[in-house]
């Protein structure tokens, strides 16, 4: 399936972002990591040129799509601590005058947007801590404000499901805490494979799920046959087991 209704009005998409329906859709996502290959290069690893433009293409199936109104960027859109060279500064801009020809769009800082406001300047975007909307908090995950319920990124959850003949597949996830109103993305970076989840707080990256019941957290995975509800956690790191 494409798309599972997790809350009401709350759906999220194999697109690896989350539909809020209200007046006008919102589309959210996160850690999109802009500018990623060329940070690798200046560590000495080269690999293919291909992030900006699987971003984009994700962003237009969205587009189209959901038709949403608003979209907001969860953090991380930059993937360099430093201050942005004019590729990176390109790319960043490219993918938001992109978003902007059709919706608003909000930039939400992360850990690794540093020096961001100055890649938006220019743009009329402020880039904010959070923003409250629909009911939610919306924060990049690498502080926790505390407000519930809340949704965020930065942790890049996946998980591994078993199989028979391959020894099974690794795919990036959706984490929904329900109890403790916690949802969290999977990345928006196609280059990121993600972090497997553990049942043990402290492994996590994202604040606000140290304070979660990890085991029964709803873990729904991303696949090329679509959305795929796999149930509570704990169960399927027991059949990994």
């Amino acid at each position: 399936m494409d798309s599972i209704e997790i809350l009401p009005g709350v759906r999220i998409t194999n697109e690896r972002c989350l539909i809020l329906d209200g007046e006008g859709p919102t589309a959210v996502l996160g850690d999109l990591h802009l500018g990623y290959e060329r940070a690798m290069e200046d560590e000495g690893m080269y690999i293919p040129r291909v992030n900006t433009e699987s971003i984009k293409e994700g962003l237009n199936r969205i587009l189209y799509k959901y038709e949403p109104r608003h979209v907001v960027l969860l953090g991380d859109i930059k993937h360099d601590f430093r201050r942005s060279r004019y590729e990176a500064r390109q790319e960043i801009g490219s993918v938001i005058d992109l978003i902007a020809e059709a919706a608003e769009v909000t930039v939400v800082k992360g850990n690794h947007d540093n020096f961001i406001q100055n890649v938006l300047s220019g743009s009329g975007i402020t880039a904010r801590d959070h923003i409250d909307l629909g009911g939610f908090r919306l924060e990049h995950g690498h502080v926790d404000s505390g407000r519930r319920p809340v949704i965020i990124g930065h942790e890049h959850p996946s998980i591994r499901v078993p199989g028979i003949m391959s020894g099974g597949v690794k795919m990036q996830c959706f984490v929904h805490a329900r109890k403790e109103g916690v949802i969290v993305l999977p990345p928006f970076s196609p280059f990121s494979s993600g972090k497997d989840l553990t049942t043990d707080p402290v492994d996590t990256l994202a604040a606000a799920l140290r304070c979660c019941d990890l085991p029964e957290s709803e873990i729904y995975g991303v696949s090329e046959l679509g959305l795929m509800p796999l149930g509570a956690l704990k169960n399927l790191l027991d059949i990994e087991m």
